[in-house]
């Protein structure tokens, strides 16, 4: 556990119990039990419907929300309020997620927790704005420049709508990282019962007085402006006490791999991964899916198994860092790994790089991957389509 982490419980606040929302709802319900304090955002399709909920909900439990002028501005906002000891966050999709980069980079570089939620729509550019897709899964993980290691979440249903955004808010506090809750459209837009714990566990930021707030700790320890304590926030390169350091080799050095370490030496923690029909192998084939395709991926192996075909389902629900281990030794004990998305191949390139042979169902065409497509693809025992 990175040092100073805090695990702390907070009562729900919706009656405990099941729940009738829609995604985006969820999503905007799971930040007020994760304890957000500040929204700053800027409506867009399939994404408003967040800020219109946390808007009205943010209203009544008198906490900060603001609508600004675009999404430069919103993150800015938040990374702000971040470093003013807030739990803060936003949401957008493609569009808006492209013009957030700049400023991910620098959360990235000062270390700043906070949630991004990236409602995916079909692009590029302005694409299809009420249409669906997964496309942004690379743009996710180096959309920023420079090199590092970023939290991606992939929820799949209503219910981990709000259960991923609190893990992303846990996450984030944890690792002094941003976390994507990278959603897609059909998610955002689904309707469906969810529970609501009675509790809600999540870590606070690492907190030392005194020490170095960007250095000596894996997660160094975070105040917030206001304290007390001596604090530099900035962009370039800096020591473990934020004075920046540009012209020095060793600084750099350090920075960089501590921003990757952090992540990648806790993989494991991070990581979340959920097999169904994988316990008997061989398979005749492995899916591996991840948002709303891994639905109708496991519509087709449940029906598949019915019929007496050995078929399974690894649903990635961390997307970054990328879970290989996990997918390796689950494609091991398959003779076919088709990995679905609703993109052109953008994480079969990833699972490819453990498992060669790997091979992709894609569409791109703003519609979902139907079950009865998932179903063919394990009649014709291929894929390699796009459509």
């Amino acid at each position: 556990m990175p040092e100073n982490a805090e695990l702390i419980e907070i009562p729900s606040a919706l009656p405990p119990g099941p729940a009738f929302l829609q995604g985006d709802e969820a999503c905007a319900e799971g930040a007020i039990a994760a304890g957000c304090t500040y929204y700053a955002g800027y409506p867009i399709t399939p994404a408003s419907e967040i800020m219109e909920h946390i808007c009205r909900r943010f209203g009544e439990l008198g906490r900060h929300f603001m609508q600004m002028e675009d999404e430069i501005a919103s993150i800015a906002s938040c990374i702000g309020a971040s470093w003013a000891g807030a739990l803060a966050m936003t949401a957008t999709s493609g569009p808006g997620f492209s013009l957030m980069l700049e400023n991910l980079g620098y959360a990235i570089a000062t270390e700043t927790p906070l949630v991004i939620v990236d409602v995916q729509r079909a692009g590029p550019s302005t694409g299809q704005a009420t249409r669906v897709a997964q496309g942004d899964v690379m743009q996710a993980r180096f959309g920023a420049s420079g090199d590092y290691e970023i939290i991606a979440v992939a929820p799949w249903s209503v219910q981990e709508m709000y259960t991923e955004t609190i893990r992303a808010f846990s996450l984030a506090e944890r690792f002094r990282v941003p976390v994507i809750v990278l959603a897609d459209e059909a998610v955002g837009h689904l309707r469906e019962s969810l529970q609501i714990a009675p509790v809600v566990r999540r870590y606070r930021r690492p907190q030392a007085p005194g020490r170095p707030p960007f250095g000596e700790a894996e997660v160094p320890p975070m105040p917030a402006f206001g304290q007390g304590e001596k604090l530099l926030v900035t962009g370039s390169t800096h020591d473990a006490w934020g004075y920046r350091r540009t012209s020095s080799a060793a600084a750099q050095a350090t920075l960089v791999r501590r921003l990757i370490d952090k992540i990648r030496l806790h993989e494991g923690e991070i990581e979340r991964t959920v097999a169904y029909h994988c316990d008997d192998a061989p398979l005749d084939m492995l899916f591996v899916a991840y948002g709303f395709t891994a639905r109708s991926a496991l519509r087709a192996v449940l029906d598949a198994r019915r019929a007496g075909r050995k078929v399974g389902l690894l649903r990635l629900a961390t997307l970054w860092p990328f879970p290989a281990a996990t997918v390796a030794r689950y494609a091991a004990g398959a003779r076919q790994v088709v990995v679905a998305e609703m993109n052109q191949g953008q994480l079969l390139r990833e699972v490819q790089r453990v498992v060669p042979a790997a091979r992709g169902y894609h569409r791109t065409d703003g519609e979902i991957i139907e079950p009865e497509e998932m179903r063919r693809v394990i009649e014709e025992g291929g894929a390699d389509e796009a459509r």
